[in-house]
């Protein structure tokens, strides 16, 4: 009976994380699927270690799929900022953009992280956020977007940078909040796309190094090891697959697919709890 239990634990984190990891890089809230998936297979998890941690996995299957973009982005970045090289300006210039997006996010998380995980971590405040999630892919799903990486301005960014940090609610997508909001201010649909996840990459490790002490301190910590290395590998299989797929929706111009979704969960969720 012990070892079934055992299993059916293994079972529900490995669950856990594929589903974390397939709606990470979509614009449906992980984290608000997250706490859904939580409540329906009895886990309690507290805090944001768990969420961090398989997130972590989320940013290595980005990496891996978007590794030659971003060699060229650092090298180039560096080239501008230790040689002056010209041709290598744009790439510096993104790099740049990149790391004011991120601030808006990370001054957010400090302050109110607590208050984020513990007050609006509730089914009925995810279902509502999920609805406003749906509405704003809704109203940008035909826009197509003119301007290219090196078309964007300061102002743009700050904007898409704020929108990340909106997405710290659970239930308002990270990827969802900021392709709506770039592609609102006239972004192509690919610098939409390469922005957001480029952005989720300070994001993840930042998260990443906070959370790394509360995963230390806690006291089930030798216990849910093996549970949390099965969702990690779960979470980065998944977000690699998924993303390759929403690379592929963005292409196609079918964000009104997710949309609907968001309309139809957030709904269900208000009905049924």
């Amino acid at each position: 009976m012990e070892l079934s239990q055992e299993i059916i634990l293994l079972l529900k984190y490995l669950l856990l994380g594929i589903f974390q990891g397939f709606t990470e890089p979509i614009p449906v809230s992980s984290s608000g699927h997250l706490v859904f998936l939580q409540h329906f297979l009895g886990v309690e998890i507290e805090g944001l270690s768990f969420e961090v941690f398989v997130n972590f996995a989320s940013l290595f299957a980005i990496l891996v799929i978007y590794r030659h973009d971003l060699k060229q982005l650092i090298s180039g970045f560096f080239r501008y900022l230790l040689k002056k090289d010209e041709d290598s300006k744009s790439d510096y210039r993104f790099g740049i953009f990149i790391i004011i997006a991120t601030i808006p996010a990370v001054v957010i998380a400090l302050l109110f992280e607590d208050w984020i995980a513990g007050e609006l971590k509730q089914i009925h405040v995810i279902a509502v956020t999920l609805l406003i999630t749906g509405a704003a892919l809704f109203l940008i799903r035909n826009l197509k977007g003119w301007k290219n990486d090196h078309e964007i301005s300061l102002k743009e960014v700050i904007i898409v940078g704020l929108a990340q940090a909106i997405a710290l609610i659970p239930g308002i997508s990270r990827s969802g909040a900021t392709i709506v909001a770039a592609m609102g201010l006239g972004w192509k649909q690919e610098t939409a796309l390469r922005f957001s996840f480029f952005l989720f990459i300070p994001i993840s490790v930042g998260a990443g190094i906070l959370a790394v002490s509360d995963l230390l301190q806690d006291p089930n910590l030798a216990d849910l090891a093996v549970p949390y290395l099965l969702a990690f590998v779960g979470s980065f299989i998944a977000s690699y697959f998924s993303l390759k797929w929403f690379m592929n929706i963005m292409r196609s111009g079918k964000l009104i697919y997710f949309a609907l979704y968001c309309f139809v969960v957030g709904t269900l969720v208000l009905v049924i709890l």
